[in-house]
């Protein structure tokens, strides 16, 4: 329909968007649905149509067609058993866990950054205990969101697996560590906590030890591995090790442990940027220079590593890009229900600043 056959007021269509970016009416409706395998110049072009003639889906008639709700459940999951959501694995403490670790927040913003122009909209859900695993399943089997980004706290969550077997599209933050047929993305733990392992050598640290991420956690387990493999290559195999829970307090309490086990040490490498902080909290507490009398490595590149005083050498995770690649990830999936998982695996690099 030419602009002088529509009647005045008409809402502009997909038609007009076509004709707007020189596509056919067809790249437009795959533009605006999210399937990635569009040239990037050609949803640029669609996407200042979309705004240049103030296009707005008709989301009630295009669920009707599509099936799609548009909205993503954004899963923040545990493995926890208590089904009445109490205690120490309930929901009160998961959730002041969450929202005190920086890093999902830099989750958050990399799913929004990517959904938002896309039309879509993340549903933020936590499953913690197995009643809450139901009902995130429940609330996908019902159409109630399209599918599900998992981001897992525990190594044994059932989540993942619930997901796949229900035949519901997710896709996972972190490889699964057991056998699941899912899609994800994940980084390159053991390279980057080598990394810190060759950095503290090369400023000459020979009594170097290390605050670990909880080990029932694939990347507190991968990083402690990768930076104990590292410094075996080096000559040192007997690293001491503390085991925190990626909070600061934990941090400070490994790093406690660890003056008192071994005063003399020169480098610590810990499994987060909260861990590193707390860490350098109390070395200055017991009179210890960083890095002059002991060198502080954290993993993250998170907010706590700028603000920690010296700001903090660490090995970045580049989380929002992380996490976008994994929400492009679960619209790939929908637009292809029978494409076989995948995985993409990010690198990781040392920002080099003051602690280390």
């Amino acid at each position: 329909m030419t602009d002088a056959l529509r009647p005045t007021g008409a809402p502009p269509t997909l038609e007009d968007v076509a004709r707007a970016a020189g596509v056919s009416r067809a790249t437009v409706s795959r533009v605006i649905n999210g399937v990635r395998n569009v040239d990037p110049a050609i949803q640029e072009a669609v996407r200042q149509a979309v705004s240049a003639t103030g296009y707005t889906p008709n989301r009630a008639a295009r669920s009707l067609v599509t099936r799609r709700t548009d909205a993503i459940a954004l899963v923040v999951s545990g493995a926890g058993a208590d089904p009445d959501g109490e205690g120490p694995a309930g929901e009160g403490s998961f959730t002041a866990q969450v929202f005190a670790d920086p890093f999902f927040g830099r989750v958050v913003t990399g799913v929004v950054n990517y959904l938002r122009p896309r039309g879509m909209h993340p549903v933020l859900m936590f499953a913690e205990t197995s009643r809450a695993r139901d009902e995130v399943v429940g609330y996908l089997r019902q159409g109630s969101a399209d599918g599900a980004l998992i981001v897992s706290t525990h190594a044994q969550d059932p989540l993942p697996a619930l997901l796949t077997d229900a035949g519901l599209p997710a896709v996972l933050y972190a490889r699964p560590a057991r056998p699941v047929r899912i899609s994800y993305v994940d980084l390159a733990h053991r390279d980057g906590a080598g990394l810190a392992a060759e950095h503290l050598l090369a400023r000459g640290c020979r009594r170097i030890a290390t605050i670990s991420g909880p080990l029932n956690v694939s990347a507190g387990q991968e990083r402690l591995a990768g930076f104990q493999d590292a410094m075996a290559r080096q000559g040192h195999v007997d690293v001491p090790v503390a085991e925190g829970q990626f909070t600061q307090e934990s941090g400070e309490a490994a790093m406690e442990r660890l003056l008192a086990e071994h005063p003399a040490l020169d480098g610590v490498f810990a499994g987060n940027d909260l861990m590193a902080t707390g860490a350098c909290h109390v070395l200055r507490e017991h009179g210890r220079r960083v890095p002059q009398d002991v060198a502080v490595i954290g993993f993250d590149d998170s907010s706590a590593a700028s603000a920690c005083r010296p700001p903090l050498t660490t090995v970045r995770q580049p989380v929002e890009d992380m996490a976008a690649e994994m929400a492009g990830l679960l619209l790939d999936r929908l637009a292809a229900p029978d494409s076989p998982a995948t995985s993409v695996i990010f690198e990781p690099v040392l920002v080099v600043r003051d602690s280390a």
